[in-house]
């Protein structure tokens, strides 16, 4: 049957990835560690010790995977650069060889015509800034600004398109307060510092990046955001749920478009809440050019006086369905966002950086049968349609994510790839869900 749900005719078709879950090659071309190497180097981790020493080694088989992008139909790439690939000990000379890899990636990219979207960071600082402090220590966001002056210098030519971070609230809390990602600190104090500099870092790079742009260049930012729902009818269940909300959505969102933290967030954190400078907020305030926005799941809390930061914790809404990851399928969370994302900020421009799910995927004759994939990402766009239709300024939709990958302390146990990856000989198969989106592209549409 052939797409009736069409969209805009300069709409972009993508898929993404992140350096450290896919390159490989961790000690070629002159890379340094990153606090990743050093995270799941260390014993205890990550699910059975996997680490990203090898991942998809994209770093030698990018022509290959190319290739499998034209095969999908992308006109679009969203990829991460490697930060310690190009600069290795975090400051100083530029790292030559990583510059190269990235040129011919993008060279490459623009003669298959797919449009490369590159983001500048997607979690995996270099360990030599770690090692003086990491995103606590408010130097990193000069050294932010040097990488991505680098970046639009050496390899500005080819990218029109840069997102500076990717999900600084994964960052903030699960890096610096929960412990369970790289570097594996557990501080609300330093958790809330570390979201704040990020935010700076960002206008940082925005800047350095638009000191060289050309006619045409976007820079924006990559948020995770999600509908956050009480358990229950009580008003102790709807303040945990306003509270989730400022704390993955609102912390984020305002100082970006209104210029402030929210008030209700700066007195819940009180002596815990960042030390601010004057002129930092009208710097965080600096307009995107469009915002990306990440959506995996809605997020239902009760009120538990036992769990920090904001006294809430999640739930699972019984007879809904998971992937997994045990995230809710929930496709209309999406269209909410949008709209509220719309309504509340007034972005520009919105691309939905990631959108995709895991399942239990098996090669069987050859094959990849992954009909749940494919009926996840159906459900999602059709939501995407309508926001379309009802006037959100939605320019494109990356899956997450092009290949399976280490899916960072998960490691190699769960699958969101469009394309199988089989680890030990990394021979790739594109799964049922994957050429179904290579009609979605050919189409332009889906059908309703």
């Amino acid at each position: 049957m052939p797409a009736d749900v069409l969209f805009p005719t300069d709409f972009r078709w993508g898929a993404a990835t992140a350096a450290y879950q896919i390159e490989g090659a961790h000690a070629e071309g002159g890379r340094g560690p990153s606090i990743w190497d050093t995270f799941s180097h260390t014993p205890g981790r990550t699910a059975n010790g996997d680490t990203g020493d090898v991942a998809c080694d994209h770093y030698h088989l990018y022509p290959q995977d190319i290739g499998l992008m034209r095969d999908l139909g992308l006109d679009s790439y969203r990829f991460s650069i490697s930060w310690p690939r190009i600069f290795p000990t975090g400051s100083g000379s530029p790292n030559q060889e990583g510059l190269d890899f990235y040129r011919r990636l993008i060279s490459e990219l623009r003669d298959a015509g797919i449009e490369p979207f590159v983001t500048l960071y997607h979690w995996d600082l270099p360990q030599a800034l770690q090692d003086r402090g990491g995103w606590a220590n408010r130097d990193t966001v000069g050294r932010f600004g040097e990488y991505a002056h680098t970046l639009a210098t050496r390899l500005g030519e080819g990218v029109h398109n840069w997102i500076t971070h990717n999900e600084p609230s994964v960052v903030t809390y699960l890096g610096h307060l929960l412990g369970t990602h790289a570097p594996g600190a557990r501080s609300l104090r330093t958790a809330i510092q570390v979201s704040h500099h990020l935010l700076l870092s960002h206008a940082e790079g925005m800047d350095a990046l638009r000191a060289e742009a050309r006619p045409g260049d976007q820079v924006g930012i990559t948020l995770v955001v999600a509908p956050v729902e009480p358990a229950g009818d009580s008003q102790a269940d709807a303040d945990a749920a306003r509270l989730w909300d400022g704390l993955v959505n609102r912390w984020f969102l305002d100082p970006i478009f209104h210029g402030r933290y929210p008030e209700d967030m700066v007195e819940h954190y009180g002596e815990n809440g960042p030390d601010i400078q004057p002129g930092d907020m009208e710097r965080i305030a600096t307009p995107v050019d469009f915002l990306g926005v990440n959506y995996y799941n809605r997020m239902v809390v009760r009120h538990d006086p036992a769990s920090s930061p904001v006294q809430a914790a999640l739930v699972q809404p019984t007879g809904r369905t998971y992937t997994a990851m045990g995230s809710e399928v929930y496709p209309e969370g999406l269209y909410q966002i949008l709209t509220r994302v719309r309504d509340d900020y007034s972005p520009g421009a919105i691309y939905i950086t990631e959108n995709g799910a895991a399942y239990e995927d098996a090669v069987v004759d050859g094959n990849v049968p992954d009909q749940p994939r494919q009926q996840y990402i159906h459900e999602h766009l059709l939501q995407v349609h309508r926001a379309i239709e009802e006037g959100v300024p939605l320019r494109g939709y990356f899956v997450w994510s092009l290949l399976d990958n280490f899916e960072w302390t998960y490691g190699y146990g769960k699958r969101f790839g469009l394309i199988y990856v089989d680890y030990p000989t990394q021979q790739r198969i594109i799964k049922q869900s994957g050429r179904w989106y290579a009609e979605v592209t050919r189409e332009n549409g889906v059908e309703s």
